[in-house]
């Protein structure tokens, strides 16, 4: 499985998002806001699945701001950040 395909499954299975499936989560559109609609409590719930599942570290608030962007964003980042 993918880093995207990963990153889908994990958000709907520990985001709870029973609206949603994986294969319904483009990799462009944005996570927050208008796209997926995740709220702030949502991102503090990315960053522990983010470690959890790929173990990379989001300490920074402006390189999370950039990696929630979307999918592909958060995709990117973790396979530059990946031990």
């Amino acid at each position: 499985m993918d880093i995207r395909a990963a990153l889908k499954k994990a958000i709907v299975e520990d985001l709870r998002l029973e609206d949603v499936t994986p294969e319904e989560i483009g990799d462009a559109a944005p996570l927050f806001g208008e796209g997926l609609g995740l709220d702030s409590l949502d991102a503090i719930e990315l960053v522990v699945l983010v470690k959890k599942y790929f173990g990379v570290d989001l300490e920074d608030a402006e390189d999370a701001k950039k990696a929630f962007a979307s999918i592909d964003a958060l995709a990117a980042y973790i396979e530059e950040h990946r031990n």
